[in-house]
């Protein structure tokens, strides 16, 4: 859709929204809701604070959009005019943040592991099931035992009944199948 035929559209929706039209309020909102929020995280620098502001941009344009003029600006222009004035307001009623440029953006990490990451860690854990699964079952209770539970050597032993050095190489076993499964 071009540039016009956007404009047109969004003053046609914001008319029917004067005029009380909630589904055309609902289309104005799929239609700038994205940059609206953009111009609000920019200028409070703070998610929460621009959701919530954004909220009342809408609620602004649900109030005043009789007001809007299609002469004097285009709708995303008039609401952006909303949006900021709005934000300003919330920024020097909350003390004033400070404003880092758009370009720093780039900089900010998600802590959040990569979907990559995810995934490979989700094929590991699957494959290390699957290992643990082919090795005897008290080789794989032991390893699950000490490596996933942290319980001792010891502890083992007597848990399991057999002797210390049985228990050792239980593990000693298991570990070097489980090596040798996963290297496949």
């Amino acid at each position: 859709m071009d540039a016009d035929s956007t404009r047109s559209q969004l003053t046609a929706a914001l008319v029917r929204v004067a005029g009380g039209d909630r589904a055309a309020l609902r289309l104005v909102y799929q239609d700038t809701s994205a940059k609206l929020f953009g111009v609000c995280l920019r200028i409070l620098n703070d998610r929460s604070e621009a959701e919530d502001v954004l909220q009342e941009v809408y609620v602004t344009v649900w109030r005043k959009a009789g007001s809007f003029d299609p002469g004097r600006a285009s709708p995303i222009t008039w609401m952006v005019a909303i949006a900021r004035n709005r934000s300003i307001d919330r920024l020097r009623a909350g003390g004033g943040r400070r404003m880092e440029p758009i370009e720093s953006a780039e900089d900010v990490r998600d802590s959040a592991p990569a979907a990559l990451d995810l995934v490979e860690a989700g094929q590991e854990h699957v494959r290390l099931a699957t290992c643990l699964g082919e090795l005897e079952e008290r080789h794989s209770t032991a390893i699950r035992s000490a490596f996933l539970d942290g319980a001792t050597y010891e502890e083992l032993a007597a848990r399991m009944r057999v002797p210390l050095g049985t228990m050792k190489s239980w593990i000693r076993r298991g570990l070097l199948k489980l090596r040798a499964c996963l290297e496949q």
